[in-house]
Formats: structure tokens, C-alpha cells, sequence
């Protein structure tokens, strides 16, 4: 605790020093002359971002050592995270474009501009490990936090609206007063709004996993391991026989082949994991003689680890003929990541993460990631519970597809009011005369629920196509998590500043309506509407 205090007084002290606070874009200091805009893209972001959680989160996640140089500030390392995923660019090439670009240095908080280069690209890494998925959430929330006021006095004109509906009587201050001292039970709020929900997948950067290019793979990481482990003997003895050429032409021979069969396939199989346990038999061995692990690098020791469990995975397949595993792992250096079958048209099987997202008011919060494949409609009842935490009140319907529509999900919506899209379950009602106009105005209104689920696929592509979750490089757990993090959070922060363009384009055209309205004022003796702004007939001369 006493360590983390001190990583934020330096990191807060390191800030003040360098001048990286809240700043406004008149201050930033150009030594050519001149003055930032106003108008540019990254000053209208650096409004968006809540930055003193930022430093808040970031600095409490850091622990001094007393060694090295003091650590950057929140708003540096978040902000080059999201400058990276909204450019989609690399690392390298983030620091270079922060460099050259004063409207990048006045985002990331500087006041005048820089000399050199920042930081160091391979500071990227450890920007996007310090942050845990509790700090992105409450981050997200915290920025999608500041439409929350408008939206709760308009379900709250819209309740009173309601209760006048059904014709009792919209109580005042002084009633409301004094119903409360009488203490009676307080009302569930009336649902309101819209929850889309679905969930997707965000490859990892891997290659199509097969199980000859991964066991072949496994042994050529075996071999460099035994290689290794023989420099670090106390004394010379002869290296074990690996039979590596021989395992190698095994591999191209199958390769070469256009079309191998099912029984070539499974025999080159059964010679790779007999190449395998040899070489995990002459580890052991060096092990036993005298040859230190310590030695290893910490991703050889890590991918040794993982070879034994890929090996018996692969053994126990290939000796039951089996080609399912639980918890099957489809790659050396990233064994987390799992094969997902979703069914696609495009990639039947997909290997990355599983994200469970959901969309209310154009803004997307994740609720679930996991690396391992999960049913999405046991969500529903979260996310629904989680949208009546950030508003106050359920949502009035519910849009999703047909695996979240469950007996148990439509019992459940139900119970509170809340309508769950899509057609009910059983068998389809048989039309009559006396029914055709009910099931006209049901199908009217699972067409609307289909087009109001389109922006949660919407924000898929925005996602994948406009930004890097396509592809997710990161190459370690914890930082992939964060690139899938910081991917949403610029979707939320593109979608505000679409929302306040449109908003001030719609200002814009209601001050001009009513300019319009001044300049050429209806005529008083006209049978004219009063909406009409034709102006008047002129009055002949004398």
C-alpha cells in the first residue's frame, strides 16, 4: 500500500513537472506562431475523455520500486492507447505521429511542443498491462455516465405522462411530501427505453490452427529448449539425438501434398508425438543430469509447459480418435486462446475472444469476456440488471436474437414488464378473420425489432472494420483484454462527438428558421396558416 502511494505521488509529481494536466487548447504553445483550432477532431476528444479517473486508476496501479525513471502520467499512456486503436496504426508508428503532431501532443495533455520523441514504442506494452478490466469498465461508465441526466428527466416526464394516461391524478411537490411521510411503498419505475444485446468474437492473430502445424510446432520449440538446456550442463556431455532432420522432411512430405488423406494425416500425427516424447524424455533427462531451467528464457519455460499439455491433448485424440477436447489449446504462444464455433458463414470456427456487449442510447457497454465458449443468452438477466443500475428503471423491450429468447429469459422479462423481441415460442397461431389483424400489426412489429437490433451489429463492424478488433495483435492476456477495452470505449467516444455534431447542426437550422421567420414575417391579414412564413403581398403606390 505504502509502494503504491509513493508510484502516485511520483507519477503526480512527474505531471505537475511536465505540464501534462487538463489543459485547454489556447494554452498549447507553438514556437512557429500560431494557435491550435478549436475545431480539430482531437481538441473536441480531449473534452470527451474523463481524464482524472484516468490518472486515478492508472496511478493506483503502479507500484514504486525506488529504482528508474519516474513513471509517465494516466493521461499519456490512456491517451496514446487510444490514439493507436483510432489511427489503427502500430506502436511504433503511434509515438512517431505523436511526435509530429501538436494536436496528438495537446491531447496526450502537453503544453508545448515536444523536442523528442515521447517514450519509447515498447512503453506501448506495459500501457496496455496496467490497466485491469474493473479499471476499463469504470472508465466506460464514467463516460457514458454524462447522458445519463437527460435521459432520466425524460423517463421521468415520460412516467408522469403515463400515470395521467390512466387518469389519476399527477401529484404535485406538496403531495409528493406528504405521501412520503405517510411512508407508502415506494413504485417500481415505469420501463423505458431500448436494450440491444449480442455477442461476438475478436480473433486473435494467430494462424489457422491444425493439429500437424501445431505438434510440428511443439517439437521445433522441444529442440531449441534441448539446445538450450545442453549449454547450461556443469560438465561436456554429448547432445541427445533429436532426430530433428528426419522429423522435418516427415512434416514436408504431408505438406507437399495437395489433398492427403484422412489416414496419411492421422500417421504423420502419430510420428510427430512419437518426434514429441522423445524429446520431453531427453529434457527430463538433462534435467536429472545436472541442467538448470533457471537458464531458460521466461517464454521457453513458459512454452515448455504448455508442449507437455499440448502433447497429452493431442495423444489422448489421436489414440481415441477423437477430434474434441475441453479446454483445447490451438496455440503454443497464446494458450488461452480457444476455437469458438459460431457457425458463420465466412469462418465456421473462430479462435479469440468471446465478448458479450449490449447497446443502449447508441453507446456500447461490455459486460462479458471470455476465452472460452459460453452460451450468450444466460446474459440477458446481467445486462438488463446492469442497464436498471446506470439508469434507475428496466428497459421497455428487449432486442436480441433468437438464442437469448428463452422460455426461462421471456418468463423472466415478462414478470417485469419488459418486452422481449421476436416471435413467441410454439407453434405459429393459425390466421382467421378475427385474428388477421393481430398477427398483421405482431409481424409489423417483429419487423421493428429486427431493425432496432441492426445498430448492435453495427457497432461489430465499426469495431472491426474501423478499428482493430478484427485482428487483435497483442500477443499477451492481459493486453489483449485491454485492446478489446480501449476498441469500445473510442466506439463511445466517436458516438458522442457524432451526437453533439448533430445537436449543434440542429441548433444551427432552428436559428435559421428562425431568422427566416424575423426576416420575412407572416401577413397579419392573411388566410394564411400562422406556420406559413410567406411575406406580405406588396401594397400598391399611390
Amino acid at each position: 500500500m505504502i509502494g503504491r502511494q509513493k508510484a502516485c505521488t511520483r507519477a503526480y509529481t512527474f505531471c505537475a513537472m511536465n505540464r501534462c494536466q487538463q489543459t485547454e487548447f489556447v494554452e498549447f504553445y507553438l514556437p512557429f506562431g500560431g494557435k491550435l483550432s478549436a475545431e480539430n477532431r482531437w481538441v473536441k476528444l480531449a473534452a470527451l475523455v474523463p481524464w482524472d479517473m484516468v490518472e486515478e486508476r492508472y496511478a493506483g496501479a503502479m507500484t514504486d520500486s525506488g529504482m528508474g525513471a519516474p513513471p509517465l502520467p494516466g493521461r499519456v499512456a490512456f491517451g496514446a492507447l487510444i490514439i493507436k486503436e483510432r489511427l489503427g496504426i502500430t506502436d511504433e508508428e503511434t509515438v512517431e505521429q505523436i511526435f509530429e503532431n501538436p494536436y496528438l501532443q495537446s491531447f496526450l495533455g502537453y503544453r508545448e511542443l515536444l523536442r523528442q520523441l515521447p517514450f519509447d514504442p515498447s512503453m506501448m506494452v506495459h500501457f496496455r498491462s496496467r490497466l485491469a478490466q474493473d479499471d476499463f469498465d469504470a472508465i466506460n461508465a464514467r463516460l457514458i455516465a454524462t447522458v445519463a441526466p437527460a435521459q432520466k428527466g425524460a423517463d421521468r416526464g415520460k412516467a408522469e405522462l403515463s400515470e395521467a394516461a390512466d387518469g389519476s391524478p399527477v401529484p404535485d411537490g406538496n403531495q409528493a411530501t406528504e405521501q412520503s411521510v405517510a411512508g407508502p411503498a415506494p413504485k417500481e419505475p415505469i420501463p423505458s427505453g431500448k436494450l440491444l444485446m449480442d455477442a461476438t468474437v475478436t480473433p486473435a492473430d494467430i494462424t489457422y490452427p491444425t493439429d500437424l502445424k501445431l505438434l510440428n510446432e511443439t517439437r521445433e520449440k522441444l529442440e531449441h529448449v534441448i539446445d538450450e538446456l545442453h549449454r547450461s550442463m556443469p560438465a561436456p556431455v554429448p547432445k541427445p539425438r533429436t532426430y530433428r532432420e528426419k522429423a522435418r522432411r516427415d512434416i514436408v512430405a504431408i505438406a507437399k501434398q495437395k489433398r492427403p488423406g484422412t489416414r496419411k494425416i492421422r500417421k504423420a500425427i502419430g510420428q510427430q508425438l512419437r518426434y514429441i516424447r522423445r524429446d520431453i524424455g531427453h529434457i527430463e533427462k538433462q534435467v536429472q543430469a545436472g541442467a538448470r531451467l533457471a537458464s531458460l528464457k521466461a517464454y521457453d519455460y513458459r512454452c515448455l509447459l504448455v508442449a507437455h499439455e499440448i502433447y497429452r491433448q493431442q495423444e489422448e485424440m489421436w489414440r481415441e480418435k477423437k477430434h474434441r477436447i475441453e479446454h483445447r489449446i490451438v496455440s503454443l504462444s497464446q494458450p488461452w486462446v480457444r476455437p469458438i464455433v459460431r457457425g458463420k458463414a465466412s469462418a465456421k470456427v473462430e479462435f479469440g475472444a468471446k465478448i458479450s456487449v449490449s447497446v443502449s442510447g447508441g453507446y456500447a457497454s461490455l459486460h462479458r469476456l471470455s476465452w472460452e465458449a459460453y452460451n450468450e443468452g444466460g446474459d440477458l438477466v446481467g445486462q438488463v440488471e446492469s442497464y436498471r443500475e446506470r439508469h434507475g428503471h428496466y428497459p421497455e423491450s428487449v432486442h436480441a436474437d433468437k438464442i437469448y429468447r428463452t422460455r426461462a429469459n421471456r418468463q423472466w422479462c415478462q414478470q417485469r414488464g419488459i418486452r422481449l423481441s421476436g416471435p413467441p415460442l410454439g407453434r405459429p397461431r393459425r390466421a382467421t378473420e378475427e385474428n388477421a389483424a393481430e398477427l398483421a400489426a405482431a409481424r409489423a412489429q417483429a419487423r421493428q425489432d429486427e431493425r432496432d437490433r441492426i445498430p448492435v451489429e453495427g457497432k461489430f463492424g465499426n469495431a472491426k472494420r474501423g478499428g482493430t478488433l478484427a485482428r487483435v495483435m497483442a500477443r499477451l492476456m492481459r493486453t489483449s483484454v485491454s485492446v478489446i477495452n480501449i476498441g469500445l470505449i473510442v466506439l463511445n467516444l466517436n458516438t458522442r462527438l457524432r451526437k453533439e455534431f448533430l445537436a449543434l447542426l440542429k441548433r444551427l437550422v432552428r436559428a435559421s428558421r428562425l431568422l427566416l421567420a424575423v426576416a420575412n414575417p407572416p401577413c397579419w391579414h392573411s388566410e394564411l396558416t400562422p406556420s406559413s412564413y410567406a411575406p406580405c403581398p406588396a401594397t400598391p403606390s399611390a
